[in-house]
């Protein structure tokens, strides 16, 4: 029996959050004595391809088609369905918004459970995940015999490339008669990193007043820093950033090494996307913001005084 891991692809690149999954896979399989597939799902694969193979996994199979160029769901869902059901007895998505638009798909049809945002592997049918906003670790228990997992990718550190490449295998394309079509898509250009992957995240609330203090105070740091930037919940709805910035429970769940929060108040939904970061620096004007009860490195002072001074010193 083997645990199958669905690759999150865009536009050629492996995104780091599937070899987080990959990670999830492998401790599984170390205690059910299980084999781990990698499955690509797209168009036009090349140096993805490469990487793949180095993953860490057993086998790699690829599934090509101008019907899964967009990735979507139905298509993908359908895909991976048609690989032999009765081999897998666990399925890993990453909790992206790819793996979370199939995931719920694939459990459906197999009429099992899904077990979402798991953040650690107890056994091969037990897992940890979070809920109450983070605030509470439940261990679960998957009484079906096949599992449905989405990962999160901040609790599972990245698997490291193989010396040994696995064999890369082709394997049909499902084009589900009722698919969604992708007509256009808008997407943020940055040279800066990843949200999700960044090591360094410079982030601000609504503290900063207005889109153009956003830009202007964090901007700057960020770009000393080579930070990605993000954002609260609160930013985000007063048009402070763009949705692709917000951290918390209702955007991204990120762990970097560093995160800098700048007039942010720290709301339970944002702490839960973000208390699992190394190091936390804080600077709020409010001396009872409750984000300075998880920074490690709180500063009580004017955003607007302290950062410019920061950019000139860094």
């Amino acid at each position: 029996m083997s645990i199958l891991v669905v690759a999150d692809v865009v536009d050629d690149v492996l995104l780091p959050s599937t070899f987080s999954a990959i990670t999830a896979a492998r401790q599984i399989a170390a205690l059910a004595g299980s084999d781990v597939h990698l499955l690509l799902t797209g168009h036009q694969f090349d140096s993805s391809l490469e990487v793949a193979s180095k993953a860490g996994c057993d086998r790699v199979f690829v599934a090509s088609s101008d019907a899964l160029a967009d990735r979507n769901p139905e298509s993908v869902a359908a895909t991976i369905l048609a690989l032999n059901p009765n081999e897998y007895t666990h399925y890993l998505f990453s909790s992206t918004n790819f793996g979370k638009s199939v995931a719920p798909r694939v459990s459906a049809k197999l009429d099992v459970a899904q077990f979402s945002d798991v953040t650690a592997v107890r056994s091969e049918s037990t897992f940890e995940r979070r809920t109450y906003a983070g605030n509470v670790i439940v261990c679960v228990e998957a009484l079906n015999k096949v599992k449905v997992l989405t990962v999160r990718s901040a609790a599972f550190a990245r698997t490291p490339a193989s010396e040994t490449k696995a064999e890369i295998e082709a394997c049909p394309a499902v084009e589900h008669p009722n698919r969604s079509r992708v007509k256009e898509r808008f997407a943020d250009k940055s040279d800066r990193p990843d949200l999700a992957s960044a090591k360094i995240i410079v982030s601000g609330g609504r503290g900063l007043g207005s889109k153009e203090n956003y830009e202007n105070v964090l901007t700057p740091l960020a770009d000393k820093l080579g930070a990605a930037l993000g954002a609260s919940r609160a930013a985000v709805d007063s048009g402070f950033a763009s949705n692709d910035h917000q951290v918390g429970q209702t955007g991204k769940i990120v762990a970097p090494d560093v995160y800098v929060a700048i007039g942010l108040s720290g709301a339970i939904q944002h702490l839960a996307g973000m208390r699992d970061s190394k190091l936390i620096v804080a600077v709020n004007s409010d001396p009872d913001a409750p984000i300075f009860g998880v920074a490690d490195v709180g500063l009580v002072a004017d955003l607007f005084e302290v950062i410019p001074q920061w950019v000139v010193m860094a």
